[in-house]
């Protein structure tokens, strides 16, 4: 049952997921997460950070290594963990697989026709959202950490560990994103490569958190 779940899910992310591999993983997250309890919110964002240092695609890569969790966490032996991340990856490629081919055999012929430049400029605003939402489920305690603990639904001091980690957290991603999109020093322009800023972060990560 859990196979044809996931081929059913990843089928249709896959024939939605307009805006490449980061437009998909809000769909991805909430279908994995919140409508198919197959993992918890910790484990997707340990998918995705594992997807975007891995070769490929990040969407592929998520629906790969989801497609194993998802199987893992109902104790399934590695095999068939295997077989459920072929499974989400195979499902995830196919629509995209068929609509090229049909589009290119019919778009060279209809690319200039009016219906269809006007279906192409409804889709840019929704590509931008989804890599918008994306980008929010991204931001969350398990990436940044919790400076506030709850107990028993009332608000209590800081945890230390957790403070800590939100605190590095922040200043790592504003690091890096402003030495990914390059900053001026006087006459110079600062530029950071995105493969040394994970590296970067990484060494961050294990001195300090």
């Amino acid at each position: 049952m859990i196979f044809f779940q996931l081929f059913v899910t990843f089928f249709k992310i896959g024939l939605f997921g307009f805006g490449g591999g980061y437009g998909m993983l809000s769909l991805i997250q909430q279908d994995v997460v919140v409508k198919h309890p197959w993992m918890s919110s910790a484990d997707f964002t340990d998918i995705v950070a594992i997807s975007q240092m891995t070769p490929g695609p990040i969407g592929i890569n998520s629906a790969t290594y989801a497609g194993y969790t998802a199987l893992q966490n109902t104790g399934a032996d590695p095999l068939t963990c295997i077989l459920g991340s072929a499974v989400a990856t195979f499902s995830l490629v196919l629509p995209s697989l068929i609509l090229m081919l049909l589009i290119s055999r019919f778009f060279m012929k209809y690319a200039d026709h009016p219906k269809v430049r006007a279906v192409f400029d409804g889709l840019r605003p929704a590509v931008v959202g989804l890599l918008l939402a994306a980008t929010l489920v991204l931001m969350n305690a398990e990436n940044f950490g919790n400076p506030f603990v709850e107990l028993f639904g009332r608000p209590m001091g800081g945890d230390p560990a957790q403070t800590k980690q939100f605190l590095v957290g922040l200043v790592l991603f504003v690091v890096t994103f402003a030495l990914t999109k390059g900053i001026a020093v006087g006459n110079r322009k600062i530029k950071i490569g995105p493969i040394k800023m994970i590296v970067f972060a990484a060494v961050i990560g294990a001195l300090f958190l």
